[in-house]
């Protein structure tokens, strides 16, 4: 590990206390009253002091600045490595590993597996367990790393052993029992793998887990996802219908349960559950503030509250819409969402009778028919079934099938690839039913 690449200073905020004292960009962290910075934990938990002698390298020198400050004042540091560490490695082999199943010859950050406790404070990632050191352990429980996000898959610890293909998966469970008696708040994850963890397996993985409420505030339980790209892995089947029918109804039956003793739901299906059964989302109340919605838990419901709200609050009277622009527009989602992005551009064309907007399902054949997700739609299959189907001068593209940071799809082709391909303007829609309902009426910031 190069701690010197890892702590050089790539900004310092105007006006803060570092910049007042003359620390600068390029600068590297050495250390902090003494002691050693190992990553970005150890640095925010050391600058809550008032006086700090901050000891940087620069030019092959170091330098000492003292800085008096209030206790809960910033620095005003940022740094190249947002971490101040490498990102760590998962150590296991887990039968239903998304990565496993990507092909060959994509970008090398997509192949890269983390289980890194600090990205599940930090990011919301979700870990194992069996990465913990003790020392990792005594750091959370010290620094208040919370909520830290697990990924149980089961409470069963042979179980857990052949799922995660790690002969210590079983043993680390034993971690959340320390995180549940030094109250540190988590949030839980089961990946449902059909005949292995399902059935009387998920019963006894969610009556184990009730007993860690309410610090453990909410589990979800979310279909394996399958691709094409599963040769020689563990054999998988995707769910059916009755399948989660099934799910659903086990699930709502312990929320009562959980509901009546603790004032929480606790467990949650994943949105593709009630898709997959055909039955409608929970009311908004069942999701307990929506704490899993990062994973696919409420967000449907979320949205269509957020755009029911948004339509209701922008009904134009008579003269308003005969004086409103036409707008057309070919509205691009996937096949899990489909229904709810019909529905959505059906009420507005229904409402504002100038507005035209094709709504294309677009059919993942990239890594198979199974995945049926938007954030994981690639730029070839969007321009091919386009191309085939037509699409209009303006197309609307939801905002997870780039690269967070740039506009590039999955499979790097470029956002203005596909517009000089199609001939069409693309404008990325973000996940609120607001921006979606501004879109839908070709109304852009």
């Amino acid at each position: 590990m190069n701690k010197t690449k890892s702590h050089v200073i790539s900004n310092v905020i105007a006006g803060s206390w570092a910049s007042e004292a003359g620390i600068m960009a390029g600068d590297t962290i050495v250390s902090i009253n003494g002691e050693v910075v190992e990553d970005i934990f150890d640095y925010r938990y050391s600058i809550l002091e008032s006086h700090l002698d901050v000891v940087v390298l620069r030019n092959d020198e170091e330098l000492t600045f003292s800085i008096d400050k209030d206790e809960d004042d910033d620095l005003g540091l940022e740094f190249e490595n947002g971490l101040m560490d490498d990102y760590r490695r998962c150590r296991n082999n887990c039968i239903f590993c998304f990565i496993d199943q990507m092909p060959p010859g994509m970008r090398e950050t997509l192949y890269f597996k983390d289980d890194d406790q600090r990205l599940s404070f930090l990011q919301g990632n979700y870990v194992t367990l069996t990465n913990m050191s003790e020392k990792d352990i005594k750091r959370i429980i010290k620094f208040r790393m919370e909520p830290i996000n697990i990924s149980f898959q089961t409470t069963n610890p042979e179980l857990r052993c052949k799922m995660l293909n790690n002969r210590f998966a079983g043993d680390s469970l034993k971690i959340a029992d320390r995180f549940f008696e030094e109250n540190i708040t988590m949030n839980g994850q089961i990946v449902l793998c059909k005949g292995v963890n399902d059935g009387d397996e998920l019963k006894r993985s969610i009556e184990d887990l009730m007993k860690y409420l309410p610090v453990l505030q909410s589990v979800s339980v979310v279909p394996v996802g399958l691709t094409k790209f599963r040769e020689g892995l563990y054999p998988l089947e995707p769910f059916t219908k009755e399948d989660a029918i099934k799910v659903i109804d086990l699930i709502e039956g312990y929320q009562k349960i959980c509901y009546k003793e603790h004032g929480l739901h606790f467990i949650h299906a994943s949105d593709e559950w009630y898709i997959l059964a055909g039955r409608e989302m929970p009311e908004e109340e069942r999701y307990d503030g929506y704490l899993q919605i990062e994973n696919g838990v409420g967000m449907i419901r979320s949205l269509q509250n957020e755009f029911e709200e948004a339509f209701e609050e922008n009904r134009m009277g008579k003269i308003r819409k005969f004086f409103m622009k036409p707008y057309e527009a070919t509205l691009v989602t996937a096949r899990l969402a489909y229904p709810y992005m019909k529905r959505f551009s059906d009420m507005v064309m229904a409402e504002y009778p100038k507005v035209s907007i094709d709504v294309v399902p677009i059919r993942n054949d990239f890594f198979g028919e199974k995945i049926t997700v938007a954030g994981l739609l690639t730029g070839q299959d969007i321009i091919a079934q386009l191309k085939e189907h037509g699409a209009k001068k303006d197309i609307l593209l939801p905002r997870n099938v780039l690269k967070a940071d740039e506009d590039i799809f999955l499979d790097d082709i470029k956002l203005s690839e596909l517009e000089e391909t199609l001939g069409v303007k693309a404008h990325m829609v973000k996940s609120g039913g607001l921006e979606l309902f501004n879109s839908l009426i070709g109304r852009f910031k």
